[in-house]
């Protein structure tokens, strides 16, 4: 893609531009390695003396960072830096990333019942079965699945390799990457005499609009109800959302989080990467779950949330875990004890 100017930038996402509007921006980049055709952005103060020495073409910046970064060269000034460069990486990949044209591979295998909307694109080697409805301007991948009577909605976009179960449905404007699985059996089986009986999982999937779900992660259908994510939620990679759980509109969860079945996440939380929310629970709204963390109890206060206890027997877990709640008034316990010794 060829260089734009600073008065693109400015069209295209407003701000306030102190400096040359005809500076021609070549990419975007960090504050250090910055080149002169770079446009760059300083949101954390903590790179504050990463600015004055600079050669960044530009540099997006908070008011109280303008004088700064005027200083230096030019700069464009926005309440939300962060926020800004966010949707300047969306207006920057519209430029650059090429649309698939839209169309039916040659190879792909689509059942004469599905319907598929206006400017779809379908790729190479994909399967499209019985009864899927496929809305205006979506995206289907290379050797992706999309099994009897699932829905997707308009704009939605799923990378290689995606498999979308029967009965599941994708909303509006959806990002699925490679490798997502979205509606296999949720891990549901009852023990007989020693060896286990498989429990049909019955209910689907439903995501709603504006979700987006990284790369090889897992949403099981739900045993009898569905699995739901309202919209705008957030997954990372290699995330295991388990049967018949409900995520809350705008939750993010990272890399490698884990939530069993039937757990039931409020709206607008953060999970951090590798934490796990044990089943049958439910989080509030506005939970923050740090990284590594184990859920093991419903959380009914909104607020952040830490906590890794050492692996043992669970005899001897319980009775550790059990002193250590009682670890604070034990102290105060002793501390009287000290005080009337002395």
């Amino acid at each position: 893609m060829g260089a734009v100017s600073l008065a693109d930038v400015i069209a295209a996402l407003g701000g306030d531009l102190h400096g040359a509007s005809e500076t021609q921006i070549t990419r975007i980049g960090p504050l250090e390695g910055a080149d002169a055709g770079t446009l760059s952005f300083l949101s954390n103060p903590r790179y504050q003396a990463q600015l004055a020495g600079s050669t960044a073409a530009c540099v997006i910046v908070a008011p109280a960072f303008a004088e700064a970064a005027a200083a230096r060269g030019a700069a464009i000034v926005t309440p939300d830096p962060y926020l800004y460069f966010a949707r300047l990486t969306q207006w920057w990949a519209a430029r650059v990333r090429p649309r698939p044209v839209a169309g039916i591979h040659p190879s792909a295998v689509i059942d004469p019942s599905a319907v598929i909307g206006a400017d779809v694109s379908i790729g190479a080697l994909a399967v499209i079965e019985a009864g899927v409805n496929i809305g205006d301007g979506a995206q289907i991948g290379p050797h992706c699945v999309v099994e009897r009577n699932a829905r997707i909605g308009a704009g939605s976009r799923l990378s290689a390799r995606v498999t979308l179960g029967f009965d599941c449905q994708i909303g509006e404007r959806c990002i699925v990457h490679a490798g997502v699985v979205i509606g296999a059996d949720g891990f549901g089986f009852a023990p007989n005499q020693g060896q286990w009986e498989k429990i049909e999982q019955l209910g689907a999937v439903r995501i709603g609009n504006d979700v987006e779900i990284g790369a090889n992660t897992c949403i099981d259908r739900g045993a009898l109800e569905d699995t739901v994510l309202e919209d705008g939620v957030k997954l990372d990679n290699l995330i295991q959302i388990g049967h018949n759980v409900h995520v809350g509109a705008h939750t993010a969860m990272a890399g490698c989080a884990g939530v069993a079945g039937s757990a039931r996440i409020g709206a607008h939380c953060t999970v951090g990467g590798g934490a796990i929310v044990l089943g049958h629970l439910s989080l509030v709204d506005h939970v923050h779950v740090s990284a590594a963390t184990v859920v093991s109890r419903s959380i009914k206060q909104p607020g952040q949330y830490s906590g890794v206890f050492p692996f043992d027997d669970n005899a001897s877990w319980e009775k550790n875990a059990a002193t250590l709640r009682q670890l604070h008034t034990l102290r105060e316990r002793l501390r009287a004890l000290e005080k009337r010794g002395a």
